[in-house]
């Protein structure tokens, strides 16, 4: 499982770079950051259960706060409103 979270890093690794070329800082940091935290949890030999639980609290953090900014944040396609909840209610 440990090896599972050298593959992640990975990945978010190769996803930071892209952004970074894309220049999109503030997602390269974001994935600069993942990285070295998914590095760091596969080097600590945890059992196969914490990593699964480590996995699933990151998944849930991760869909509630993109769920959250798109619902929220995101800007409605073609309006000045910011979100587009509040697009709704005015």
């Amino acid at each position: 499982m440990d090896r599972m979270y050298r593959v992640l890093g990975f990945w978010t690794l190769m996803i930071a770079i892209m952004a970074y070329w894309g220049s999109l800082m503030n997602m390269a940091l974001l994935f600069f950051s993942l990285t070295a935290v998914f590095v760091a949890l596969s080097y600590m030999g945890l059992s196969e259960k914490t990593y699964i639980q480590l996995f699933f609290g990151f998944m849930f953090v991760s869909f509630v706060g993109f769920t959250y900014y798109t619902f929220f944040l995101m800007p409605a396609p073609g309006s000045a409103e910011h979100s587009m909840v509040l697009q709704m209610l005015l």
